[in-house]
């Protein structure tokens, strides 16, 4: 006999969502469109997103990973992922703008192992205006032509003066207390990724593994292409294990950004004999 829950999914096409099986007891619902019943592409980017969490949480196991820096934080949206796949160890979030720390605060509050920065991190330490009220898109890079004519949230001007620091001063206090240190590094600061890398300096050897947001299409001036951050990242010894598509243009259906998942390799745990 079917389980409640079982008839429960089995009504919902007919109340217009359609009920999507990724497996293991997981479901993707999406409403269905009238105008245009076969556009697959929200089922497709939702998939990539549960994809990707799912990947990168089974990576944080497989390669004992103790520290995830969590750059370009937001209000905690990352971190909490994580959290909801078993990711127990410690995070260590940055978010410069003061809307979004103040959100990011209120989530990381009852959780111990989440220690919160208000900064952005890049090339060197100091201060600059970053955009702000684009939402999860401020960025300290202007839009491009094509960001503006993508995004209507590009037209506003508002800046805030924030705090940068760099990665590998900012290390020694978020690994502090750690036996073995197993860092990896999360990066979502809207093309200002490959700055964030840069700041690391030597002690980006010190990561098992690593994720960036590049861009096929940018959004922002300065913001360098997809091959150009993938080469520097493979330079320093990462490999990518997962390349997963964050926006689309709804008109040609081209990626705009990737979510590329790198490890080091030489990093993972020796199987036993």
């Amino acid at each position: 006999m079917p389980t409640l829950y079982r008839r429960m999914l089995n009504v919902l096409p007919r109340l217009g969502v359609d009920v999507h099986n990724l497996g293991r007891g997981t479901v993707l619902l999406t409403k269905r469109s009238d105008e245009d019943d076969n556009d697959e592409r929200p089922i497709q980017l939702a998939a990539a997103s549960y994809l990707v969490g799912h990947h990168v949480a089974g990576l944080l196991r497989k390669y004992q990973v103790n520290c995830v820096f969590d750059v370009g934080a937001n209000s905690g949206q990352y971190a909490k992922r994580l959290r909801s796949l078993g990711y127990t160890g410690r995070i260590v979030s940055f978010e410069p703008t003061s809307a979004a720390f103040a959100r990011l605060q209120e989530a990381s509050a009852d959780d111990p192992e989440w220690q919160i920065h208000q900064c952005a991190l890049g090339r060197e330490e100091t201060t600059q205006s970053m955009n702000v009220d684009w939402n999860t898109m401020n960025s300290l890079l202007p839009a491009s032509d094509y960001g503006k004519d993508r995004y209507k949230r590009f037209g506003k001007t508002r800046t805030e003066e924030i705090q940068i620091r760099r990665l590998d001063n900012v290390m020694p206090e978020a690994l502090a207390g750690l036996i073995d240190p197993r860092p990896y590094l999360k990066m979502d600061t809207q093309g200002f990724d490959l700055e964030v890398f840069a700041g690391a300096g030597d002690s980006i050897k010190e990561f098992v593994g690593m994720q960036s947001e590049v861009a096929v299409l940018r959004l922002y001036e300065g913001s360098p292409p997809m091959s150009e951050s993938i080469a520097a990242y493979e330079a320093a010894g990462f490999d990518i294990t997962g390349m997963y598509p964050v926006t689309r243009e709804d008109t040609t259906g081209r990626v705009v950004e990737f979510d590329c998942v790198m490890m080091r390799a030489s990093a993972a745990p020796s199987l036993p004999a």
